[in-house]
């Protein structure tokens, strides 16, 4: 699913990624550990298309990423990957229900397919009482499972987190990271998970460490 190759990446004088060679299978979940700075999420950005490598290829469910153009990579982006963070960025004055539909709305799906499947995330979630609440309505661990069913509306061929449930109760932290699992068997989701949690870095299938900016 996910295939790089000397991935390499400098900010000014600073080479914070010094050649990654990863390979992740479909339905397959990998955590990546280490200390701050060691290059976790600038490789998740990477990943995500959110940022080009200086250097080194990147193939994800059979595309050449960096051949893509502008608009080919935000379609790809769109419809392929799918994002969860540490903060949830969800739309305050919006309701559950409406923030889930967003990323559909951008595929060009119509607003009744998008209510549909907002809906049947939100109920796999164990949200379906809550989809007219607005975020400010919710709890924190609420809040994480409505990013994710947004992350997940346009069924992308991969999930990537990052540090998901760093700013949730102890609780609420294992039932998300049960969730990671569960959609991984009912979906069939490959995900990456950037990660400090050494209990959810145990529970994936592997679990790889970087040490400035290489994997050791």
């Amino acid at each position: 699913m996910i295939h790089t190759k000397g991935i390499e990446k400098s900010f000014g004088a600073l080479k914070v990624l010094k050649g990654i060679d990863l390979n992740v299978s479909k339905a397959e979940v990998v955590s990546i550990m280490g200390a701050s700075g060691a290059g976790k999420s600038t490789l998740l950005q990477i990943l995500g298309t959110l940022s080009t490598p200086d250097a080194g290829s990147l193939v994800i469910d059979g595309v050449d990423v960096p051949a893509l153009d502008s608009r080919g990579l935000a379609e790809f982006r769109n419809r392929k990957l799918g994002f969860v963070f540490q903060f949830h960025h969800l739309l305050p004055e919006f309701t559950a229900l409406e923030n889930v539909m967003i990323p559909a709305f951008i595929a060009g799906r119509s607003r009744k397919d998008a209510q549909a499947a907002a809906m049947a995330l939100l109920e796999d979630l164990g949200l379906g009482e809550r989809t007219t609440h607005k975020p400010s309505e919710l709890s924190g661990g609420e809040q994480q499972r409505v990013a994710i069913a947004r992350a997940l509306i346009n069924r992308p061929a991969v999930l990537f987190a990052d540090e998901p449930s760093g700013n949730l109760d102890s609780k609420t932290k294992e039932e998300l990271h049960r969730l990671f699992f569960d959609l991984r068997d009912k979906y069939g989701q490959t995900i990456v998970i950037v990660t400090h949690d050494p209990d959810l870095a145990a529970m994936c299938d592997r679990s790889l460490f970087m040490v400035d900016g290489q994997f050791v």
